[in-house]
């Protein structure tokens, strides 16, 4: 089995990986980044790296990962278990052993779905993943598309698709207006936010917004036809071509908890050095909780500064994360989930899409275990991945364990390593 070594190995190349990477390499370390998708980025510079004007936010950071010459990345790369004191990642299809002295965890986090009647219809997707899609290269020209569920992604994701000609139908926030107009206060505060709502407010002009207001279905035969919205004055039918719905994001927590690190509230635990419980090991970005790209951008840093043994220039990002993490606070108030949805699934509407397990046989049990040893709820290709954080929000479950592989792995690739040893 081939072995790969560095003085630093980060996983993930979001926002937080690349800030962590280029920090380390600017130290003198030797520094690795693997990344599951086909360029860095993550989804929210998804595509960016290749453009010949990327972002404004991202292209500095793209420059820097560019003219670091310590820094070496790998892309379409997982990490499925670990391999002693280093990482068993499969690549192209081949398994090898990844080695560090430091691990840096920016493993990001994925869309929140709530079951309703209707939403494994063909185009129903999540807001991210259609933007996602769009990006690599789905025609959404012409197409009708309604976005609803919560979050600031909503917006923009909403006005990404506008740019590429789709027709958003209508943008649905389940939040209050209060808590909307109180966040609305906190960004003009923000010279950037601020500059970056406008920029949102003018793509989105004329596209007709409805706080209070979230999917309870969607309808249509092969495919979606149309979704309905429960809003102040009743419920409403939309046709679309598309539904767009997300429920905020969910911190990807699968590697931290298989290398052991303490989870809590629901992201990694971190010290002010972004250090996890586990010696050599820091988390940063959306993986220790979810905040923004402010706040994934200065974690990465102070991560890559103190897993380079440069404390003295971490220290000096400490008030701007305290002052992001102020935001990402307020982020999460103002759109925290209401008991609304909880409602929303019926008896027999599919929460485990993969093993067709419905809300009336989870609602039987009373752990997350029972569930799953009873119904295989989660133990599909996503192992849970989409129903563990619906089951989370529905019952109050929450997914204590993960098992090797962390990702759907060729049976081949999996026992190489124990072949090697016979």
């Amino acid at each position: 089995m081939r072995e790969r070594r560095a003085d630093v190995v980060v996983v993930g190349a979001g926002p937080a990986g690349i800030a962590a990477a280029v920090r380390a390499a600017e130290r003198g370390r030797r520094v690795l980044v693997l990344d599951d998708n086909a360029d860095a980025g993550g989804q929210i510079w998804r595509a960016e790296r290749k453009r010949a004007k990327p972002v404004s936010e991202a292209a500095p950071w793209f420059a820097h990962l560019a003219s670091s010459v310590g820094v070496e990345l790998v892309c379409g790369a997982r990490v499925v278990d670990r391999a002693g004191d280093g990482l068993l990642v499969e690549l192209r299809g081949n398994v090898e052993r990844v080695c560090f002295e430091r691990l840096i965890l920016a493993t990001g986090a994925r869309e929140r779905f709530l079951p309703f009647p209707g939403w494994t219809l063909p185009n129903v997707v999540g807001a991210g993943g259609l933007q996602a899609m769009v990006k690599g290269g789905l025609p959404i020209e012409g197409k009708r598309v309604v976005v609803a569920g919560s979050g600031p992604l909503l917006l923009a994701v909403a006005a990404y698709l506008r740019r590429r000609g789709a027709h958003i139908a209508f943008i649905a926030e389940q939040t209050h207006w209060s808590r909307l107009v109180g966040f609305a206060a906190r960004v003009a505060r923000s010279g950037a936010r601020l500059r970056q709502a406008l920029a949102l407010g003018g793509t989105l002009a004329g596209v007709p917004f409805l706080a209070n207001a979230w999917p309870v279905a969607a309808e249509g035969t092969s495919a979606l036809e149309g979704v309905v919205l429960q809003t102040p004055r009743g419920r409403r039918r939309l046709a679309c071509d598309y539904l767009a719905c997300g429920f905020g994001l969910l911190p990807n927590l699968e590697v931290a908890m298989l290398l052991g690190c303490a989870v809590r509230d629901g992201a990694v635990a971190v010290d002010e050095r972004q250090r996890t419980t586990i010696d050599g090991v820091f988390a940063a970005g959306e993986a220790t909780g979810i905040g923004g790209l402010e706040l994934s951008l200065v974690e990465g840093e102070i991560a890559g500064y103190v897993a380079a043994g440069c404390e003295r220039e971490a220290q000096r990002l400490y008030a701007q994360r305290a002052q992001a993490r102020g935001f990402a606070r307020a982020l999460a108030h103002a759109f925290e989930l209401r008991d609304e949805l909880r409602e929303l699934a019926e008896a027999q509407t599919i929460v485990c899409r993969c093993e067709d397990v419905t809300y009336e046989r989870l609602a039987r049990h009373s752990t997350w275990r029972s569930a799953k040893l009873h119904t295989r709820c989660g133990m599909g290709a996503c192992q849970g991945r989409i129903c563990g954080g619906a089951a989370e929000f529905l019952f109050g479950w929450r997914n204590e364990a993960t098992r090797p592989p962390v990702f759907p792995i060729r049976i081949a690739a999996l026992t190489a390593p124990y072949e090697d040893m016979s």
